[in-house]
């Protein structure tokens, strides 16, 4: 697990990249890939990406997500727990099985981060059809090989089915029923933006307690920090923090 020292430089970092950023989700992950570069990150599959950022936060902060929604109907705020570990997902096939539809045949890759970074960044293209066009290995019509930015709509939609099915960890959603008005709410975990927030959170509460304890005891930030969270706590208490 990473160091309260890694954490803090790599919130630090956070803070200076735009809110909400895939670059966020790139720093958050090297934290669960120590020692891999950006380009590589960028490379892994989204769902494995989020399964091990999903692993991260089990490791930080527990295995227990709280999760608060908005029903769109009503208005009411809906409250709930996830158990992190049942959101784990079989790590997906290098090449996923072809998708086959009457004389189609389409060879497929998974996405990755850098395919959606490349999606977003071009907003005058239809996503669905950008994402495909950098998906798609081979597509065959019979036996005549197809252009991947020439599908026909119907295999376009099949294809985006076929990757969700291949790597389901990418799309982690819960569904449940509103208490007050009965509407289903639906709702997708961005688990990076998740861990970031809890991140944030730790990171300001953790450097408040260098900031008493270092005006209380004349510690420096690496010995507050090489305290355990117990004892730490204990020390805030003696010094009138608690």
């Amino acid at each position: 697990m990473a160091a309260p020292t890694e954490l803090l430089a790599a919130w630090e970092i956070g803070l200076t990249l735009p809110a909400s950023s895939a670059q966020r989700a790139v720093l958050l992950h090297a934290l669960a890939r120590p020692g891999r570069t950006a380009d590589e990150l960028l490379g892994v599959p989204v769902g494995t990406r989020d399964a091990e950022l999903l692993g991260l936060r089990a490791a930080l902060f527990g295995d227990v997500l709280s999760v608060r929604i908005g029903c769109p109907a009503c208005g009411a705020d809906l409250e709930f727990d996830v158990d992190a570990t049942g959101l784990a997902a079989p790590a997906p096939a290098t090449e996923p099985e072809p998708l086959t539809d009457g004389d189609w045949t389409v060879r497929f890759r998974l996405p990755t981060p850098a395919d959606l970074l490349a999606v977003r960044d071009r907003a005058a293209e239809d996503p669905r059809r950008g994402l495909a066009a950098r998906l798609v290995l081979e597509a065959r019509r019979g036996d005549r090989a197809v252009p991947a930015d020439r599908l026909p709509e119907r295999v376009v939609h099949l294809l985006a089915e076929a990757v969700a099915a291949a790597d389901p960890a990418a799309d982690i959603s819960f569904a449940m029923a509103c208490p007050d008005c009965g509407e289903q709410v639906r709702t997708q975990l961005d688990i990076a933006t998740y861990l970031w927030d809890e991140l944030d959170s730790w990171a300001r509460t953790t450097l408040a307690d260098v900031h008493a304890l270092a005006s209380s005891y004349g510690w420096t930030e690496p010995d507050v920090l090489a305290l355990s969270p117990l004892r730490r706590r204990y020390y805030l208490e003696l010094a009138g923090h608690g």
